[in-house]
């Protein structure tokens, strides 16, 4: 959400912390949990708590948020 709220592609989001774009798409859908190093180094780019951007707890999915949200 961070990297599509801003307009950041995967690409610039990677070259920015010094990954591959790949990785990016992998955190995104949940297939790769991060080294403390790289989830500090995107929570900094984002100039947010690391606990934003990443949880041991699953973050609810967007669309439960949105549905939530239009019931309000």
């Amino acid at each position: 959400m961070f990297r599509t709220e801003r307009g950041v592609s995967r690409r610039d989001l990677a070259e920015a912390v010094g990954v591959n774009p790949q990785t990016i798409g992998y955190l995104e859908r949940g297939d790769y949990a991060p080294s403390l190093e790289l989830g500090m180094r995107i929570a900094a780019w984002f100039d947010v708590p690391v606990e934003t951007v990443f949880s041991f707890t699953p973050f609810p999915s967007l669309s439960d948020a949105l549905r939530r949200a239009g019931d309000l």
